[in-house]
């Protein structure tokens, strides 16, 4: 589906809003006597081994820092005001800023709680980019009391690269002819998308700015970090060909299935074959999502309503039903003491875009993913031909009929995807 704004000639005008210091924020809006005042966000606030979680800029003047532990905060700052959070007053506020944002165009991506872009490209009505941005600047603060800084740039990276330029209350502008100049000359460790794993990753080839990167050899890119190396040399470029998508709000941090079974059941054969089903319907979903999984989890109630949950974080990410299902029944035969089920769920947990994953081929697995793809690909198109009970992939499900499926997954904020009764 071709959105309007995302194909104009002219170069698009994308803004990125991000609210500075969001739940500090929203706290010292709701107690204005807060205000001024170091305060500090941190789970397990009243122990001092908690964490930070987010502080005022009051709170930074003294070196305080988000994932510091309480007790490390308070040494620097005696006088530190440390909260618990309230996530339904965050999400709440979230909703407010997302619902105003959308007075100024239908085209806007929330990415988190506090974040998300706007492709303002047709909806201008003669009114400058920087006018449009303080005008939203000046609406979140005078109806929520809350700051934020806003990028505006060409596209997407640029924006999100633009509004953390200046903080609290900036807006900033970034070109494309301006890369060179700004971006170039920083290290690469600070350019969006780079976490310190991977700067170190770079390091061992030489890339130790933003403009080495934009300058390296693709090769040695696509060897060192797959796709992904080559998309974070077009980004140290300024380029960025993703669009502002309003439908991403319904993506998901973790795709998920359980199923309720018809009789409590305590046959190890047929529990498995439960667990297949749904790790095929989870499969499926990412799919459709152009998601992968870093981590699988399994839910086992049993007859007593006793529930169990256990994860695994993987190596490298998955999206197909089977391999989602190998370390499903790995989980579930490890952790299943023998009692009757009631229930079993399985959940793609830490799931993250397709494009943006890497994974790095080497000489002995290169072959064996190309096929695999390929396989995957000629059974997408069967099914969607001819439907689903073309392909079958060995074991019967009993009782299947009978089973109520219902997905637990969730997004940030909680906002069903029109009358889908699959989304939560």
């Amino acid at each position: 589906m071709t959105v309007q704004g995302q194909e104009k000639k002219g170069g698009r005008i994308i803004l990125h809003v991000d609210m500075n210091s969001f739940y500090a924020s929203v706290e010292i809006a709701y107690d204005p006597a807060l205000k001024g005042k170091p305060l500090a966000i941190a789970g397990n606030a009243k122990e001092r081994r908690g964490i930070i979680v987010t502080c005022s800029y009051e709170a930074r003047k003294f070196g305080v820092k988000t994932t510091m532990p309480i007790w490390q905060a308070q040494r620097l700052c005696p006088k530190l005001i440390v909260m618990e959070p309230n996530f339904d007053r965050y999400r709440a506020a979230s909703q407010g800023i997302f619902e105003l944002l959308r007075t100024f165009t239908p085209i806007v991506e929330p990415v988190s709680i506090d974040e998300g872009y706007l492709d303002i490209t047709d909806y201008c009505e003669g009114q400058s980019p920087i006018k449009i941005a303080q005008t939203i600047q000046e609406r979140i603060m005078e109806t929520m009391g809350l700051p934020c800084s806003i990028g505006i740039a060409p596209n997407k990276f640029l924006a999100k690269t633009a509004s953390d330029m200046k903080k609290p209350m900036g807006i900033t502008i970034l070109r494309k002819r301006e890369v060179k100049d700004k971006l170039w000359p920083l290290p690469v460790g600070e350019m969006h998308g780079i976490g310190e794993k991977t700067a170190e990753k770079l390091a061992t080839i030489q890339i130790k700015t933003i403009g080495d990167l934009a300058n390296a050899y693709e090769g040695r890119l696509e060897k060192l970090l797959g796709i992904n190396g080559l998309r974070l040399k077009e980004r140290a470029n300024g380029i960025d060909r993703r669009n502002v998508d309003p439908e991403s709000i319904f993506d998901y941090k973790s795709v998920g299935n359980s199923t309720t079974l018809p009789r409590d059941v305590a046959n190890q054969q047929e529990l498995l074959a439960v667990l297949r089903r749904l790790s095929e319907k989870v499969g499926a979903r990412l799919k459709n999502k152009e998601l992968l999984a870093s981590k699988v989890q399994i839910m086992i109630r049993y007859k007593d309503r006793r529930t169990v949950t256990r994860g695994k974080t993987l190596v490298n990410p998955i999206i197909k039903g089977d391999d989602l299902y190998l370390h499903a029944k790995e989980l579930f035969v490890k952790n299943w003491n023998g009692d009757p089920v009631r229930l079993l769920g399985v959940t793609a947990n830490e799931v993250i875009d397709a494009h943006e994953a890497m994974k790095q081929l080497d000489l002995f697995s290169y072959t064996q993913d190309v096929k695999e793809v390929k396989l995957e690909s000629a059974m997408d198109a069967i099914t969607k031909k001819y439907g689903s009970q073309v392909i079958k992939k060995g074991i019967e499900i009993k009782g299947s009929n009978a089973a109520s499926n219902t997905s637990f997954s969730k997004d940030f904020l909680h906002r069903p995807k029109h009358d889908d009764p699959d989304a939560k």
